[in-house]
């Protein structure tokens, strides 16, 4: 994840999509099966693949950050480039104050154990918190790679370090999960000399492009075969430098999961927001409306980092209501959720990130109907002081209200009733009594106080069988 720099804080914005009554879907970007046509090496093809339909559907992710930098694990992921590249004086003290004299980075690797990495019991914490996909860091921008690549000579997590093959591993837990399986890939090396070359070129060579960075991404493609790519690294240089584009053109017509690959717009400095497949646009990116395209928020627990932190405070990390909040809010505007977690470099992802975790897994496990394969409804927000987004599954329309209303009396001016509503409330049996509003909308009587089962949860659901 990039630090903070201009070509990330002001992304273009993408325009609202405004729909007609039953016509909010994304169904013309996302689709089942994928025709047989071959796609050109240029945007304005590979543009138009369509996105293979189990992203969609699968609305919730967990993304780990996971290398090197969880050594010091201070700061961040970004702690070399703080450290060396800015020579920032409070990275210089922390590294006299707890390594010895003429520490390098490199010298972090070995310390880099992974001795408690337990690949299923992550898959199994993983699955309890409702996440269809994760997203592992195979390299950052540090350029350790946690496979043994072929091209990353004694800095790769076989050469060195938990000596394991921590993609793979990974992989094979998730896949015996039924976990879709997605790898992050940074494009550039921040001190990899022979990027440090290119870019002094001008990027007129294509040494590190030619000798590192393509290899590496055909060799996980074909080693591990993932479901996802999530590109990054891509702001310092064109497309005619990274030759993004003949790599998407060989992994949609000729890789071994060219029709079940889903990538993200990350692969050229002018890429976000405008190519690849579905957009990320910025980090923790928020549109506010319903975009024409689909989309996805990464965000971590951790409000300060992606890595993990070993300084971190409990106010520094999202609480369970923001992260339902985010994830509510983020499907009702057709995008998927990607929640980040930072594991120490034991490889253990620790308590309070398992108890968030385990603290969405279960709000799902009561409302998760209401969010997976959901569309967007008509209308995404409630215009009210009830904080209600709606999605929508077929003829079902679902009401997310984050805050119980006063008397209990859930006021929604968005649904024109039919005679046959049926109204219940994911979690609870049996049918919710309601009327038609004086002016319009609905009225709905819930129960006097959320149930004892339910109480505890940050938001509550509704389904509406019989509205337009």
């Amino acid at each position: 994840i990039p630090a903070p720099n201009p070509s990330r804080s002001q992304p273009i914005p993408l325009q609202p999509l405004f729909l007609t009554p039953g016509a909010a879907s994304l169904g013309a970007v996302v689709v089942q099966g994928l025709s047989p046509r071959r796609y050109r090496a240029d945007w304005a093809s590979l543009d138009a693949r369509p996105l293979p339909a189990w992203f969609d559907r699968a609305k919730v992710g967990v993304f780990v950050h996971w290398g090197v930098f969880a050594v010091p694990a201070w700061g961040s992921e970004w702690f070399w480039w703080h450290w060396r590249g800015e020579q920032r004086a409070d990275y210089e003290r922390f590294v006299r104050s707890r390594f010895p004299p003429a520490t390098t980075y490199a010298d972090f690797a070995p310390r880099f154990s992974a001795h408690d990495f337990q690949p299923r019991e992550w898959a199994r914490l993983f699955q309890r918190a409702g996440a269809r996909y994760v997203v592992l860091t195979a390299k950052h921008h540090e350029g350790f790679t946690n496979w043994g690549s072929p091209v990353s000579w004694s800095w790769n997590a076989v050469d060195t370090g938990p000596h394991r093959d921590l993609v793979g591993e990974l992989g094979q837990a998730l896949r015996e999960s039924n976990i879709s399986y997605g790898l992050y890939h940074s494009l550039l090396e921040w001190f990899n000399p022979l990027y440090l070359a290119d870019k002094e070129s001008g990027f007129k060579t294509q040494s590190f492009v030619l000798q590192k960075t393509m290899p590496e991404l055909y060799d996980l493609v074909l080693r591990y075969k993932p479901d996802l790519i999530w590109s990054d690294g891509d702001w310092e240089a064109p497309e005619s430098y990274w030759n993004s584009t003949s790599f998407l053109a060989w992994l949609y017509n000729d890789s071994p999961v060219k029709d079940t690959v889903v990538v993200n717009d990350r692969w050229c400095n002018n890429c976000s927001c405008h190519h690849g497949g579905y957009y990320n646009c910025a980090d923790k990116y928020k549109p506010g409306a319903l975009l024409t395209h689909k989309w996805e928020m990464c965000s971590s627990i951790d409000k300060l980092s992606w890595g993990y932190r070993s300084n971190m405070h409990i106010s520094e990390l999202m609480d369970e209501a923001s992260i339902i909040e985010e994830l509510v809010q983020t499907v009702s505007f057709g995008g998927n959720y990607l929640l980040n977690v930072g594991p120490t470099k034991e490889g253990v992802i620790v308590p309070i990130f398992q108890e968030r975790l385990l603290a969405l897994g279960r709000w799902l496990d009561t409302n998760g109907e209401a969010i997976y394969e959901s569309k967007p409804w008509r209308v995404q927000m409630e215009n009210s002081t009830d904080s209600v987004w709606y999605t929508s599954k077929g003829p079902a329309v679902y009401a997310i209200f984050l805050t119980w209303p006063r008397d209990s009396l859930l006021k929604l001016l968005s649904p024109v009733a039919s005679p046959s509503l049926q109204v219940t409330m994911l979690g609870l049996a049996g049918a919710l009594e309601w009327q038609k509003g004086p002016d319009k909308g609905v009225l709905i009587t819930l129960p006097c106080a959320p149930p004892s089962a339910l109480s505890a949860q940050p938001g509550w659901t509704v389904k509406l069988e019989g509205v337009e």
